[in-house]
């Protein structure tokens, strides 16, 4: 008998219902559920207390909201199964308004095609050796038609091209007098 009760003591037996958790089994217990150790406490009471902080911020905001506040969605939407809805847009302008918009549209692409045309015309005036033709020439001086002679032999016609259309009549004239 004694025997008996050894090799009872060796078998594990059926363990104590209070014992059976979440953690430990995942058994529940047949009538009163899992038993709540301190770690499943803790996520519970952290998440508890998140709820009543965003409820705590929510009656805050009501609590200092202007009831005479007035903003124009309140009258431009609509609750769809409790979903707020703006109202369709769709035909929100008629035909002239449309055309308006779009001459309006048409007009401002035009100016602004204007001014950059402007600008980039000022740019190039001011860039210097525009087709590799120097922006300021050297203009040679002479004191008769001799020297000017020897000026105009002296350097090329690409480096020295007086410029004999520019020159008015009158000065002309006095030029050929000498």
């Amino acid at each position: 008998m004694v025997l008996l009760l050894a090799l009872k003591m060796l078998v594990p037996g059926k363990p104590s219902a209070d014992r059976l958790t979440k953690s430990a089994h995942s058994r529940p217990r047949k009538k009163i559920g899992f038993l709540d150790k301190h770690k499943d406490y803790v996520v519970l009471a952290k998440s508890y207390r998140k709820k009543e902080e965003i409820l705590q911020k929510l009656r805050e905001k009501a609590a200092i909201r202007n009831p005479d506040e007035f903003y124009f969605k309140i009258i431009r939407t609509k609750t769809v199964d409790g979903v707020h809805r703006p109202e369709s847009e769709a035909n929100k302008y008629n035909q002239e308004e449309l055309m308006l918009m779009k001459t309006q549209d048409i007009g401002y692409v035009l100016q602004k095609a204007q001014s950059e045309r402007k600008k980039t015309e000022k740019l190039t005036a001011t860039l210097h050796s525009v087709d590799n033709q120097p922006s300021n020439p050297h203009v040679y001086f002479a004191e008769d038609r001799q020297v000017a002679k020897e000026i105009e032999l002296h350097y090329p016609r690409s480096e020295f091209s007086p410029a004999s259309n520019d020159i008015p009549a009158d000065i002309k004239s006095l030029l050929d007098c000498k």
